[in-house]
């Protein structure tokens, strides 16, 4: 007899509705799949087979063979266990038929039918929703993070038991709900607050421009200035995540089989440090089967690089396109995908090797040209992509043993979520705009209007720094935050003044 399940594979962010037929006919006994499965479901014959017969089904002594279409799309990982168990099962008439075209089944097999968890849950599940597919049967661990997704019916299991249960008797379960707006309003966030900074108000001031306009953010200091606690406290000043946004953050976070430990949505903005030894596929996403990398997990949030010019200079220039298009590409023989890269970077470094260039203490030990090497490890072109360059100074003695005075977190969000609003006000017409860090030439020419004694100003420092065209159009980017955040309409000489302070390694260079 044949049988036809439905499933799905993951295709970068996105997912694709597989078929498995099942066919159990005469012939030796034993099961052959096709359809360009890779090693993890060529294994799942031997957990399949010992499944069933330890959830206490009978395993047909005859020959099975299981076809996943499309046959021209690779298949991998164990999700599809139990549609091939519940295929068998189907095709060999120990379940009722009925209704299984509503169904679309993911699940991994323990050796005891025990159901357990598999990636990608939320992406293949949004793919349902849009496909038309009624329900969705996953394993229990999976069914918070599924039932987010809004006119789909969400069947959690433990068992391959409870599943034959199930297609008996659907009447008598009740489909999992969770209410992901309700979770994300009631999330707080219980990071480092900024109350917690003494002194460095340039740098703190810094990081309120950052969050309020999504502008690339660099610290240069000495070592023990503050530049990685400084950074670390910038997601306590960030806007809440819409629904819309953690969406899009879980579904990443879902292939990367990163939201088991999550719940059913991230429902704070990521941020990311990954280590200075990582490689370019680890920041970008790679594998013979796409998985997203860094950048794409700090999503909507922050990607942190710590000791920025000790990465290597060609993993860093994977950084180019992604932060000038918010999405990265990644392109193998039999397939490409994008991923999202929308994220807010921001990295630290010391300003020469010894770390004490410029200190008012500790002497440098450092020669100009071994400076210079040392800043050669950055490319112009990376350089440019940066906002807002901060010179972070050693602390004086008396603001080390001073409380601290600075405001609070919440405070400042406050003030960025107003900045935040008035530019979605100005980008009403422009709905692929999120913050002012997205502006393009023609938006700047918009509303970025410069008066005479304002464009006399950009122009000397243009000639004086040596400032590329996109570097200067970035300085307009921040003198419109700095606006936003006085609430003031129109573009003054002092925003477009303070925003020319944060180009601190133009200067140094």
């Amino acid at each position: 007899m044949l049988a036809r399940i439905w499933s799905a594979s993951l295709v970068g962010i996105d997912a694709v509705q597989v078929g498995v037929e099942v066919d159990v006919s005469g012939g030796l006994p034993g099961i052959v799949i096709v359809g360009l499965p890779d090693t993890a479901v060529q294994e799942s014959r031997e957990r399949v087979r010992a499944a069933l017969k330890n959830a206490g089904y009978a395993f047909p002594m005859r020959k099975i063979v299981v076809n996943l279409t499309p046959a021209d799309l690779r298949k991998e990982g164990p999700s599809f266990d139990l549609p091939i168990c519940i295929g068998i099962l189907a095709a060999s008439e120990q379940v009722n038929t009925q209704q299984l075209e509503d169904y679309l089944f993911l699940g991994e097999m323990s050796l005891d039918g025990t159901l357990r968890p598999v990636t990608g849950v939320l992406a293949i599940a949004a793919a349902a929703q849009r496909l038309g597919i009624k329900s969705l049967v996953v394993p229990a661990d999976n069914a918070r993070e599924a039932s987010v997704v809004k006119g789909l019916s969400v069947f959690g299991f433990k068992h391959l038991s409870e599943v034959g249960h199930f297609l008996e008797n659907p009447t008598q379960h009740i489909a999992v709900a969770t209410d992901g707006k309700q979770e994300l309003e009631r999330s707080q966030f219980h990071g480092p607050d900024l109350k917690e900074v003494k002194g460095q108000a340039h740098a703190r001031r810094a990081l309120e421009i950052a969050a309020a306009g999504g502008h690339n953010l660099i610290f240069v200091g000495p070592p023990g200035s503050g530049k990685t606690m400084l950074a670390r406290r910038l997601p306590s000043i960030l806007p809440a995540l819409t629904f819309e946004e953690a969406l899009e953050i879980s579904r990443v976070h879902s292939v990367a089989g990163l939201l088991k430990d999550k719940g059913s949505l991230v429902s704070t903005r990521p941020f990311r440090s990954p280590h200075h030894s990582a490689s370019g596929p680890s920041l970008v996403g790679g594998g013979s089967f796409p998985r997203p990398g860094e950048i794409s997990l700090a999503h909507r949030g922050i990607l942190f690089l710590d000791e920025l010019t000790e990465f290597k200079r060609d993993v860093l220039e994977f950084l180019r396109q992604p932060l000038e298009d918010g999405y990265v590409s990644i392109s193998r023989t039999r397939q490409s995908v994008m991923f999202p890269a929308q994220f807010t970077l921001v990295a630290s470094t010391n300003p020469c090797p010894c770390g004490f260039f410029g200190d008012s203490v500790q002497p440098c030990t450092c020669t100009p040209r071994a400076r210079e090497q040392y800043w050669a490890r950055l490319s112009g072109p990376l350089m440019d992509r940066i906002d807002l360059q901060v010179a972070v100074n050693r602390l004086k003695p008396e603001e080390i043993t001073q409380q601290p005075k600075g405001e609070d977190s919440a405070t400042v969000r406050s003030r960025v979520q107003s900045a935040r609003s008035l530019a979605q006000l100005r980008f009403q017409a422009e709905p692929t705009l999120r913050c002012n860090a997205d502006l393009q030439s023609r938006h700047l020419r918009q509303w970025c209007k410069l008066d005479d004694s304002t464009r006399n100003l950009l122009e000397g420092a243009i000639r004086k720094l040596g400032l590329s065209v996109r570097a200067s159009d970035r300085i307009l980017k921040v003198a419109r935050t700095i606006a936003d955040l006085a609430s003031e309409e129109e573009l003054q000489t002092h925003h477009v003044a303070e925003a020319i302070q944060y180009r601190t390694i133009d200067r140094m260079q």
